[in-house]
């Protein structure tokens, strides 16, 4: 059963909460079309596609994106009113348990973290696509895949110098094919190859081509080969954040599928997994940390208190940050780069806790 003081804390909480992911995400899209209005306008994109198909899904993204650091800086902002106006230090000396002053927060820090896990795993990556569709469309910038190199299964490795989305060009196309043994099969050599669009049908052109026989070797020079392989100019040429756009089932099959290809971006995308859940999570921590800093009195009020929050708040992303380069660079596993922040700075709010006591 709520207490009154719980119902109070909850609505301060949320009612705080959303008034300043208003405010913050009303800048953001100020800052967002005064940088790509001039892009929509020559791109010809039409006002309803801009409203609805991006920048309904840029609030859908950026505003959950945003919300554990949103919850921090709210959390400090209505707790160090309620401490300048002596409205903690009633329940502070009541005699209850120090816990119990937390439930409410607590309570409103869940009803926060499930909406913004809910939201990652589900809405977020249908908004993705939408966003980013409409992007390629009016604003994208020419996309452009250099000294590309994989290996696909059955033993194939394909090889390409450059390849740009706006003429679709593979430049230097290599394809090369092994027995189980690893004895060579085919090797086809291609200056430039085209992928017919959305299939597996590809166009080579003035290529050199070589077959492996038991006893003998073929070769040969084409002006122009039709032909069709296991894979499309889009399993190979995407953008980093293709990712955003895919459930939580499709990412796991796209990692599967990029690490038997042996792709350098697969710490990328399991991070990108893994920090759907540990975003929402660390709503639990901050709030925590909130909480522990604001709850007394200072010189300085307010501003001291987000001085500080502001602070702690660098510091997490700078940790998030960095950990993410170690898993991109040396090899760190993705799990604990997403994690340990986490880890790290509930320790920090449990120590913050115990000293905002005394």
């Amino acid at each position: 059963m709520l207490s009154i003081i719980d119902r109070y804390i909850i609505k301060k909480f949320l009612s705080t909460f959303f008034f300043m992911l208003g405010v913050i995400m009303m800048f953001a899209i100020v800052f967002d079309v005064s940088e790509k209005l001039g892009e929509f306008i020559s791109n010809k994109a039409p006002l309803k596609a801009i409203v609805f198909d991006y920048y309904v899904n840029f609030l859908i993204l950026y505003g959950n994106m945003f919300t554990s650091m949103i919850v921090f800086l709210s959390v400090i902002w209505f707790t160090t009113i309620m401490a300048k106006d002596t409205e903690i230090i009633p329940i502070w000396f009541s005699g209850k348990p120090m816990t119990r002053y937390l439930r409410p927060y607590f309570i409103a820090a869940s009803i926060l973290m499930l909406f913004s896990l809910m939201i990652n795993h589900f809405m977020v990556p249908r908004a993705n696509k939408v966003r980013l569709a409409f992007e390629e469309k009016y604003y994208r910038d020419v996309m452009v895949v250099r000294d590309y190199h994989a290996e696909f299964p059955e033993n194939v490795s394909v090889y390409f110098s450059n390849f740009t989305n706006s003429d679709g060009r593979v430049n230097d196309f290599t394809f090369q094919k092994w027995s189980p043994d690893m004895k060579p099969i085919y090797f086809v050599k291609s200056r430039y190859a085209l992928n017919e669009p959305n299939s597996k049908k590809w166009v080579l052109n003035d290529l050199y081509e070589k077959r492996f026989f038991k006893d003998s070797i073929a070769i040969r020079h084409i002006k122009t080969l039709d032909t069709t392989f296991d894979f499309s100019i889009s399993d190979m040429a995407q953008r980093e954040n293709t990712a955003e756009t895919m459930s939580y089932s499709e990412l796991n099959a796209f990692i599967g599928r990029e690490q038997a290809k042996g792709s350098s971006l697969v710490p990328l995308y399991q991070i990108e997994l893994h920090q759907r859940t540990s975003y929402p999570f660390a709503a639990y921590i901050l709030t925590l940390i909130g909480v522990s800093v604001a709850s007394q009195k200072r010189r300085g009020g307010i501003g001291v208190n987000i001085a500080i929050g502001l602070g702690i708040v660098f510091v997490y992303i700078f940790s998030m940050k960095m950990l993410t380069v170690a898993s991109l660079k040396v090899g760190f596993p993705p799990l604990l780069s997403v994690w340990i922040p986490n880890l790290f700075f509930a320790c920090l709010a449990l120590i913050l806790f115990r000293f905002s006591q005394k």
